[in-house]
């Protein structure tokens, strides 16, 4: 990629970007959120047409203006944001756009994508509806649709994102044999760990221009962290002192079974601290997410109790409980999908929140306007104006918009799924600094994460989900990354009697 610039009118997303990536090479684009690193590869992929600049393909000069045209010259895209059809099948979603036989039967069709992804090591029911899978059923998919399609050129805008570190560590031998067979990789990411474990070359970027490449093997996680952000940055996370208040909420005999009469979370029995982080870590479908949703009123209970100060919250949806005076704001793993509408703007994802408190059949944007307005100021977010729609802005700033909206109604619980998934050091910081400064007033907060570091670093306790059961609640300082990985595997448990 030759001299690329890319403008939205006087937005400069890219400026004269120059790029080079050779075959049997994993190369990272590493940059915080907002520095044009997605922009860049969406060019590369045919999404977008760059202003000025040139793209060379094997030596070749190629005009890049679909995204047909990219695939046809072996350049496959899996995005942060899923490009599926809830409503079709995984093997019908991988073979979507394809030219294949009318004939075909789904027999054939799910036995090519099965051997498909024995071959790169996934798991995958090809018969399963997307609207079905876990986020990182979802992340499967849309890396064996880039497969299927035979790319050389793979493109992976923050893949680790949604993985758990086995499944990351499986990804990364998938992408070593990519290498060993000569295709190009590269990885848009901001996991400084995973940069310097699995790439090659590096490449720095900044407000929309390249700061620097260096060879992997010759540089530091600091001096990457200072070219990304400009200055140095402290990279160890806080876990400031609260005055703990116990009995805020009592989870006792939680049991969910889904639709096929396989029980999801079995007898969860656990308790929320004011002014308390507890972290949950688990492998991907331990049951997070019917946890988190059971909690805020969105998955039906088989069976248990939910009791907040003495009331119990089991079976009452989210309205309900805001009407029952229970202050709790529900962050979901799924930004756009669940917690906010891309399509509309700030405001009027502030007004969601709360429209049908307003009185007449007119809803006032007025209060709203200045809400938006205010966590623009206090978070920092990076917007053309809070009239612009949510789903064009970075995933940090995104993630700040939902956190920040649900934090202005002062809760007195928090429950959050993977508050940082996606974002760059930068962005995550805030939102470890906002969830701190929540739990010194006093809030609960229940931190669903899959960095096991961060989840060290910043939780009071950390409760360990395995295969719908808790294998154990501990103290950070008591424990090991190892011992946690062993927990969630089910390979060692902690006697309840033992729980802190």
């Amino acid at each position: 990629m030759v001299n690329i610039c890319k403008y939205f009118e006087d937005v400069r997303a890219n400026h004269n970007i120059n790029l080079k990536v050779m075959q049997g090479e994993i190369y990272a684009l590493l940059g915080e959120n907002g520095a044009g690193k997605s922009t860049l590869m969406n060019i590369l992929s045919g999404i977008y047409s760059p202003t000025h600049g040139k793209i060379y393909i094997h030596g070749k000069p190629k005009s890049l203006s679909t995204p047909q045209q990219s695939i046809a010259n072996g350049i496959g895209m899996i995005h942060q944001h899923f490009k599926l059809v809830d409503s079709l099948t995984a093997a019908e979603n991988i073979v979507l756009g394809q030219k294949i036989s009318p004939f075909i039967s789904q027999k054939k069709l799910n036995k090519e994508i099965t051997e498909l992804a024995e071959k790169f090591d996934f798991s995958i029911n090809p018969g399963k509806l997307i609207y079905d899978m876990s986020v990182s059923e979802k992340q499967t998919v849309e890396i064996l649709k880039v497969l299927y399609r035979g790319a050389d050129i793979l493109i992976l805008d923050e893949p680790t994102a949604v993985l758990t570190p086995q499944e990351t560590q499986k990804l990364f031998a998938v992408l070593r044999k990519m290498k060993k067979n000569g295709c190009a990789v590269i990885i848009i990411t901001h996991k400084l760990n995973e940069v310097l474990e699995i790439s090659d070359w590096v490449t720095v970027m900044r407000k929309g221009e390249t700061i620097g490449s260096v060879r992997t093997s010759e540089t530091t996680a600091s001096e990457l962290t200072n070219m990304m952000v400009g200055e140095t940055v402290n990279l160890s996370i806080d876990r400031p002192y609260a005055e703990v208040i116990h009995g805020v909420m009592r989870i006792n005999n939680l049991t969910v079974v889904d639709k096929n009469n396989v029980t999801i979370l079995n007898h969860i029995d656990f308790h929320l601290r004011g002014g308390e982080i507890l972290g949950v870590a688990g492998v991907s479908g331990s049951g997070q997410k019917e946890l988190c949703e059971a909690l805020s009123g969105l998955q039906t209970l088989d069976a248990g109790e939910i009791i907040y100060k003495g009331q119990n919250l089991a079976g009452l949806s989210p309205r309900a409980i805001s009407e029952s005076g229970v202050f709790m704001a529900f962050i979901p793993e799924d930004r756009l999908g669940m917690g906010l509408v891309g399509n509309m703007d700030m405001v009027d994802n502030m007004i969601l929140k709360n429209y049908y408190q307003q009185p007449g059949i007119l809803i006032s944007r007025k209060a709203a306007t200045e809400q938006a307005g205010n966590l623009v100021t206090k978070l920092n977010i990076q917007t053309p104006s809070v009239n612009h729609a949510v789903k064009k802005m970075s995933g940090g700033n995104i993630q700040k918009v939902l956190l920040g909206r649900e934090i202005d109604n002062e809760p007195s619980v928090i429950i959050t799924a993977y508050a940082t998934r996606g974002l760059d050091i930068g962005a995550s910081h805030v939102i470890y600094d906002l969830l701190n400064k929540e739990k010194q007033k006093g809030v609960a907060i229940l931190y669903f994460g899959e960095d096991l570091d961060v989840l060290l670093e910043l939780s009071d306790r950390i409760m360990v989900l395995s295969t719908g059961n808790i294998a154990g609640i501990v103290k950070p300082k008591n424990t090991s990354k190892e011992d946690l990985g062993l927990m969630m595997s089910g390979a060692k448990t902690v006697q309840q009697e033992d729980w802190v």
